[in-house]
């Protein structure tokens, strides 16, 4: 890396892999500095380097009873609620210090795999037997102990313009002739979401026009849809309407966060069962539009 060179913050947050906000809050923290150049803050390449030295020193003394630092764990997945459980844990303990990643579902288990993430979230539907997350999670993590507890539901389905001016209604459409569609990055729920239900319909990728063209949130995708530059997408009804587009739901997702089953992590699973199961974290969810009938509920443990 070339020590002169400097970042803008969204360029930060793609190079971290965190939002926007995590970004600023880093720089209000002042364990990131920053300078401002017109209305525009940026950050040397060499403090970004010796932030991130920093962040791998606290990582290589985490657990261990002489450092005296709260362990950190990093919380992966882009949904919204998310934060809200990473605030309610570390409202709840200074022992513990939630990070946020925002990767995708696929990513994220990928992550803890390696031993890089503590909680993930998946949204993975398995075309052959219409299940989601669990077929996914048993072959990834097939040689590790984990639980897997339901967060949330949220529908899913297609982003279309105000109007539906093609008239779309199922995922069938999406072969239509002279359409062009906005997709997810690879690793995402979304994504894996389109490439099932185009396997499931007899459709090939091939026949889709952006196919390869990709932002990597559901609100980059509403958005696009939103300006005209594409006609349909995938994701959750939730963007659809802070881009104000109109939204097809054909799919109801269980949205379930994932823990591996290890002394070290004890605490913390107790920790977000508890969480899971107040009901000020359920009205949370709820003033977002999600589904809480079965959140906190443990579907599955290995």
């Amino acid at each position: 890396m070339v020590y002169n060179e400097s970042f803008t913050t969204e360029e930060i947050a793609q190079l971290l892999k965190v939002s926007k906000l995590t970004v600023y809050d880093l720089i209000k923290k002042g364990e990131l500095k920053a300078f401002r150049v017109g209305r525009q803050m940026r950050v040397d390449a060499k403090e970004l380097e010796n932030y991130k030295s920093r962040g791998q020193e606290v990582r290589s003394v985490q657990g261990t009873e002489s450092s005296g630092m709260a362990r950190q764990i990093v919380i992966s997945g882009q949904d919204s609620s998310l934060d809200i459980l990473a605030r309610q844990i570390e409202s709840k303990t200074s022992d513990l210090r939630p990070l946020r990643s925002y990767s995708g579902s696929l990513d994220s288990l990928i992550a803890m795999y390696l031993g890089k993430a503590d909680v993930v979230s998946t949204h993975l539907l398995d075309g052959d037997t219409l299940q989601y997350n669990i077929p996914y999670i048993r072959k990834m993590l097939v040689s590790q102990s984990f639980i897997v507890i339901h967060m949330l539901q949220r529908k899913a389905g297609l982003y279309v313009a105000k109007g539906n001016p093609h008239g779309f209604q199922t995922w069938k459409d999406l072969a239509k002739q002279g359409i062009k569609l906005i997709n997810r990055e690879k690793g995402a729920g979304a994504r894996v979401l389109l490439d099932e239900q185009l396997r499931i319909n007899g459709i090939s990728k091939n026949q889709l026009n952006g196919y390869e063209d990709i932002q990597t949130s559901h609100l980059g995708v509403a958005s696009v849809v939103a300006n005209g530059r594409a006609d349909i997408g995938v994701g959750i009804e939730q963007s659809a309407k802070v881009a104000n587009i109109d939204f097809i739901p054909l799919v109801t997702e269980s949205y379930d966060l994932v823990m591996l089953k290890k002394e070290d992590n004890a605490r913390l699973i107790n920790m977000v069962l508890e969480i899971l199961n107040s009901e000020e974290f359920k009205e949370e969810l709820r003033s977002l539009g999600y589904g809480v009938e079965k959140t906190g509920e443990v579907l599955y443990k290995q």
